[in-house]
């Protein structure tokens, strides 16, 4: 049995969201009590950051596992350094404190998948001899500070297309679409617009579809996740008529970032304009979107109305 009695992680908060990014310095204490005075190897505490990638494939004798990692850092500190004879550690509460330093570097930000993980960790490690180490780990929330450029999304997107119709109807589609920006963070309202001309002998359905778009990768293989995670369908539009659709896209609150610069994981966010023809190819207009921290796109505004 254990006489580490109460062993705990407390980590200061750095800011209001609880997160940590690169070069950040990681405050914390631990804390335990002894009933007895005990003899320790060392303690140490550590802070790493891991990506994992795990799916299988096939069933039977045709099943095939995937599988991989990548590691961003690991520092290490001794709070009690090793010593031949090893350290007496007195009966009662004991409180350390430490500090580790986040290194720099585009890492990316905590992520959790179906088929796939980044996760930051803290631990603590009491050994002793002849004894299984007691440990106590907690999880970070890190926010990485690197994200594409989007100096150029911060604009409206725009885009078109024409579908000549045959077989079933004759006529011709054209649809011209935008959206205020190609660059938006969690719980944010994008607006977009489809501007119809039905030339055509049949009703036609505009549709906006956001997709959540989820890439695993081993080597060459890859698993795929892509949701829709918000969508409107507009009235139908009648054959020989003009239309213009507008649409409040919202970012689901809960949206994790753009995720760029991990090897083996990608997060990618689109948006889909189309109209729906039956017994056709669906004519559409694909914009790219980057959801990021609030903070970037209000500085980037800050930054063009002073440029006014």
């Amino acid at each position: 049995m254990s006489p580490f009695k109460d062993l705990k992680l407390a980590l200061e908060v750095l800011n209001q969201e609880g997160t940590y990014s690169e070069g950040d310095t990681v405050i914390g204490t631990l804390s335990f009590s002894l009933k007895s005075d005990t003899k320790v190897k060392s303690i140490s505490v550590k802070a790493k950051g891991d990506a994992n990638v795990h799916w299988t494939e096939g069933i039977g004798e045709d099943e095939e596992t995937y599988s991989a990692h990548e590691r961003y850092f690991k520092i290490k500190e001794y709070l009690v350094a090793k010593s031949p004879g090893g350290t007496v550690l007195p009966q009662g509460a004991h409180n350390i404190n430490f500090t580790l330093k986040i290194p720099q570097g585009g890492m990316p930000s905590s992520f959790k998948g179906k088929n796939g993980k980044i996760v930051y960790m803290v631990e603590a490690k009491i050994s002793r001899s002849w004894r299984w180490p007691s440990s106590v780990t907690t999880e970070i929330k890190f926010d990485s500070k690197s994200f594409p450029p989007i100096h150029q999304a911060m604009h409206p997107l725009n885009g078109s297309v024409d579908k000549e119709l045959g077989t079933f109807s004759k006529g011709q589609l054209q649809m011209t679409a935008s959206v205020s920006r190609g660059v938006c963070f969690p719980g944010e309202t994008l607006s977009a617009y489809a501007r119809i001309c039905n030339s055509s002998s049949k009703s036609v359905k505009p549709k906006f579809s956001l997709h959540h778009k989820i890439v695993y990768r081993v080597k060459k293989a890859t698993m795929t996740s892509d949701k829709v995670i918000f969508k409107m369908v507009g009235d139908p539009i009648t054959p020989r008529s003009e239309v213009t659709v507008p649409c409040a896209v919202k970012i689901p609150g809960d949206a994790v970032y753009t995720l760029h610069n991990c090897q083996i994981i990608s997060v990618e966010y689109y948006l889909k304009v189309y109209l729906d023809v039956s017994f056709a190819f669906d004519p559409e207009v694909v914009f790219p979107l980057l959801v990021v921290p609030s903070n970037l796109v209000h500085a980037r505004l800050n930054e063009e109305v002073g440029h006014i």
